[in-house]
């Protein structure tokens, strides 16, 4: 303790000695300033130096002991387990992501909508992504009326009704982007996939909820009409296994994290980032969650409209799951058609062998739905 004090005393002694010094001179110009060495008490370099080779013994002491006694348990970085990335119905194919000018003409919405997936089908695409609230004007008054009953289907769900239709007789898969949709009392910000069939293979409710406030920028509450979904979504169908997010849940990896160790091969987000926020963070984001998980994420947004209550971005894209960005559109109306080849995931995951790596002896991933199903 009486060491520690003197080299404190020392210390605060040179501060003051240097102080003086640069106060005397610093009047003068630095070519006339005399060069000052200020002489240090050999009491504190000894004492610095018998301190510091016993913190660098230390910090060496406890990284051995760590390194030698800890092993590495990747499996125990994810409870349960990660699964396997399974085959793929097929290795490559090709996706169309339609980037739509939205109305509050509802029956325009759904009918130009259809004649883009036609379009992008014509071109190729087997799964066909389309934007965050494509039928309706993205805003709290809106939702309401736009609303529509996917469980009642047909009539109570026209914009699902086409979807349907359309993805059977095309014979593709369709992430369906959102829709605002009623049940009973609440409203939620839905996304349906349909196969090939025509039938729905998964609706995801937004689960993160877009409220933020950034003053003299943007303020936006969809809680204030929309109810949070409480299920993650992944659904197997014709082009690999899909997890599915809406805009704002793109922001948390843990949902992506859980995706990727329930062996999704592409995730999709639609969305409808702002003019604030999407420069900054819409292909950020997107970048992040692919890299990270090593998989393919597609994002599709509504084309912007500046005369809108809420502006969109734009700025639709496909990343690769080196984080590479394979195509994207500007902020117009748009459809871009890009090749999606799975055997690149394992090629990837070669390269950089993160499963092999995460530190289950320090940090773990829950499952919490796979947990309780166990």
């Amino acid at each position: 303790m009486k060491s520690s004090l003197v080299s404190s005393k020392n210390l605060i002694r040179l501060q003051s000695a240097i102080s003086r010094s640069f106060l005397q001179h610093s009047s003068k110009p630095i070519s006339q300033t005399p060069f000052f060495i200020p002489i240090i008490p050999t009491n504190t370099i000894n004492l610095y130096n018998q301190r510091y080779q016993n913190l660098q013994f230390q910090i060496r002491s406890n990284s051995t002991s760590i390194m030698s006694s800890s092993a590495f348990k990747p499996e125990q970085a994810r409870l349960p387990p990660a699964l396997p990335l399974p085959s793929p119905p097929l290795t490559k194919f090709k996706i169309g992501i339609c980037q739509l000018a939205v109305t509050p003409d509802k029956e325009r919405n759904i009918q130009h909508a259809r004649k883009a997936i036609e379009e992008a089908a014509q071109k190729g695409a087997q799964l066909v992504v389309l934007p965050e609230i494509w039928n309706s004007p993205y805003s709290n008054d809106g939702f309401p009326v736009y609303a529509e009953d996917i469980d009642a289907g047909h009539d109570a769900s026209p914009s699902t009704a086409m979807l349907s239709e359309v993805s059977s007789r095309l014979k593709i898969t369709v992430v369906g982007g959102s829709i605002p949709e009623r049940c009973g009392d609440k409203l939620y910000n839905t996304c349906c996939v349909f196969g090939t069939d025509g039938k729905l293979k998964a609706k995801h409710r937004k689960i993160h909820l877009f409220d933020i406030d950034i003053p003299g920028k943007i303020t936006f509450m969809e809680s204030k009409t929309l109810t949070a979904g409480e299920t993650p979504t992944i659904v197997d169908t014709d082009v690999g296994r899909i997890g599915v997010g809406i805009c704002y849940d793109i922001r948390f990896q843990e949902l992506a994290m859980i995706y990727a160790s329930r062996g999704a091969h592409l995730l999709c987000y639609p969305g409808a980032f702002n003019m604030t926020t999407g420069p900054l963070h819409w292909e950020l984001l997107q970048r992040a969650r692919a890299v990270d998980n090593q998989l393919y994420v597609a994002t599709c947004s509504p084309a912007r409209d500046t005369g809108a209550g809420y502006v969109a971005w734009g700025h639709s894209t496909l990343v690769g799951p080196f984080g590479e960005v394979l195509a994207t559109t500007e902020h117009d109306e748009d459809i871009i058609i890009a090749e999606i080849d799975y055997s690149i995931l394992e090629q990837r995951r070669a390269n950089l062998p993160l499963a092999k790596q995460r530190r289950g002896d320090l940090y773990q991933l829950v499952d919490i739905r796979r947990v309780s199903a166990h």
